[in-house]
């Protein structure tokens, strides 16, 4: 049904109705602004390339032809002013080295993560995602978030499929490993050592 409605705004927007584009902008801006701060972790970088997204998004509507969805485009758009936002700012102090993860650190994490409260989950895993590094924080959140297909997350990305794969298992690892080592301090601060 989405399809359809933004195809019919889009039509409209091409044919002159320049007012149009505001639904576009409506149903899509949490959308963009989300990505953009999830990748750059600034609120005033992310209102600016929601911004640009928009505009760049307007000025080549003709030239979306329906072959994706319109979300998976303008996310596109979204993912690359985000990846220039980066490169010009050269903001990547998240480096370390990937560990091997056992089932049994894995085991233990989710039971120290069923003992919490959802809302305490939600904000222990937002401060670890921004703990990632801008790449792999930006896999994590179109997949599990925004929910984006592997095929939509290669459009967006134009990536091919293994890298996307391979990026996204580096990027669980090294996020599974950031929640142990957030989360077990915490719990001892909290409750004590048992």
């Amino acid at each position: 049904m989405t399809n359809k409605n933004d195809q019919l705004y889009i039509t409209k927007v091409i044919n002159g109705d320049t007012n149009a584009f505001a639904y576009l902008v409506d149903n899509y801006k949490g959308m963009i602004y989300t990505l953009a701060y999830k990748m750059t972790k600034s609120r005033e970088e992310a209102e600016e390339i929601s911004q640009d997204t928009f505009i760049k998004a307007y000025r080549n509507l003709s030239k979306f032809k329906g072959d994706s969805k319109f979300s998976t485009w303008l996310y596109r758009i979204g993912y690359h002013a985000s990846l220039d936002a980066i490169k010009k700012n050269k903001k990547s102090n998240n480096t370390f080295e990937i560990n091997e993860v056992t089932f049994n650190q894995i085991k233990s994490v989710e039971d120290v993560l069923e003992g919490i409260e959802r809302k305490e989950r939600a904000e222990i895993l937002d401060k670890c995602l921004t703990q990632l590094p801008e790449d792999e924080c930006s896999m994590i959140w179109m997949f599990y978030y925004d929910e984006l297909s592997l095929k939509e997350i290669i459009e967006v990305t134009q990536l091919s499929q293994a890298n996307v794969k391979v990026k996204l298992h580096r990027a669980r690892k090294r996020l599974l490993k950031i929640v142990e080592n957030t989360v077990e301090p915490e719990i001892i601060n909290h409750y004590g050592r048992k």
